[in-house]
């Protein structure tokens, strides 16, 4: 059995080179597509779902293997035919799981921050929860059991995954009727993120919209979609938004009556609790006039400090995540922790948080520690802790000036 390419990870410069074209698009039709708060944010969480990943996708991995080795029905061969039923088996599964997310507590709870962002543009699409993979894995383990090779598997759900990038965008409008028929497209897409009470849990499909049709949750894109969830956390932090919705439902079992109607909190549709408590809140009719976005504001400068920091967080998460293999657990835990602390510092600024500046300054302090065990070589050792140094000085000045904004 061979090993699996990521192409995931190899496509991290292509995600970046398309939203740089779209931005350049927003700025033309002057559509204003992006907010760079809401844009640092999506990235921030798809950092730390692909950052996580590398710990929970062995366990998730071997699971689908020892199925595979030891309880396999048959041994699919390895021709196209193989790879069509395994397209069309991926993506029905995909759906189920897709949609049971949305109908299920529990399992929205894995999935509800990829809809938090109230804009839609190419970043919403690297907006991922950080555990969401434990719970779909399961939902493709009966193909292991088919008998479907696990590196086929892995290599034609990352291609699924990837089409689904380019689907997340307002500049593109509705395509041939026959395309729009078959595949899940921007505009069916668009209608899937909507908060608008005809669009909500409809249009699951992940390359396909075909199932959507078969089992009756497709809707058109017709009325302005409106962007988000009708519980907004009003966050820029990507570990809150990733445990704002499992600490609700674990506030709301704790004032249930009963075991019964905790059980009912995880399993009935998301935001159910029972009458006593409140009941459902149901989506109310919403335009784009009427519905008012989360939005805080800090000094330009101190935006441009988030950038420069984001851009370094960025180039050292490609890093480890191609170089992670070659690196001790002790190490990959210290490098994964200094990137998933540096993402909440940057959503706190957004937030002006009264601790970030402290967190900062230790963030910050963190760097040059880190290149020493990361650097084994003498001279690049010295060179890269220099830098960081360096940056550490430059970046405490710029941070501190902005002090007053983070007081208690």
């Amino acid at each position: 059995m061979g090993k699996a390419v990521d192409y995931i990870a190899l496509s991290i410069p292509i995600f970046f080179l398309l939203i740089g074209m779209e931005l350049v698009v927003s700025k033309l039709k002057k559509t204003r597509l992006y907010r760079f708060n809401d844009a640092i944010t999506n990235l921030s969480c798809g950092i730390g779902q692909q950052v996580l990943g590398i710990f929970l996708k062995t366990v998730l991995v071997l699971a689908y293997v020892f199925i595979y080795n030891h309880f396999r029905l048959t041994t699919m061969p390895n021709n196209v035919l193989t790879w069509v039923l395994l397209f069309i088996g991926i993506d029905f599964f995909y759906y189920w799981f897709h949609r049971l997310t949305h109908e299920v507590s529990v399992l929205w709870g894995s999935h509800v921050v990829h809809h938090q962002s109230e804009e839609y543009n190419l970043s919403v699409a690297l907006r991922q929860g950080w555990v969401q993979s434990i719970f779909s894995t399961m939902f493709y383990l009966p193909l292991a059991f088919m008998g479907f090779n696990p590196v086929l598997f892995l290599t034609i759900n990352a291609f699924q995954t990837l089409y689904q990038f380019w689907i997340h965008t307002r500049t593109i409008g509705k395509l041939p009727k026959f395309i729009e028929y078959i595949f899940n497209t921007p505009s069916h897409h668009r209608v899937h993120h909507g908060v608008n009470p005809i669009y909500i849990d409809r249009n699951h499909g992940g390359t396909l919209i075909i199932f959507d049709r078969i089992f009756g949750t497709f809707q058109e894109e017709e009325e302005e979609v409106v962007y988000g969830v009708t519980q907004q956390p009003n966050s820029w932090n990507p570990l809150w938004l990733n445990v704002e919705y499992w600490a609700w439902m674990w506030k709301t079992m704790l004032k249930a009556h009963t075991w019964l109607d905790r059980w009912y909190i995880l399993t009935k549709e998301p935001g159910w609790q029972p009458a006593y408590l409140g009941d459902v809140t149901h989506a109310k009719p919403v335009t784009t006039q009427s519905f008012h976005k989360y939005e805080t504001q800090i000094p330009m400068s101190l935006s441009y400090y988030v950038l420069l920091q984001y851009f370094i967080v960025l180039t050292g998460t490609t890093l480890f995540l191609f170089n992670a293999e070659n690196m001790n657990i002790p190490l990959q835990i210290a490098v994964a922790g200094l990137i998933i602390f540096s993402i909440i510092n940057m959503g706190a600024i957004f937030e002006k948080r009264k601790w970030v500046w402290f967190a900062e300054l230790i963030r910050l302090g963190s760097l040059p520690i880190l290149f020493v065990l990361l650097f084994d070589i003498a001279t690049v050792m010295w060179v890269v802790t220099a830098i960081s140094a360096l940056l550490f000085v430059l970046s405490s000045v710029w941070i501190t000036r902005y002090r007053v904004l983070f007081q208690f």
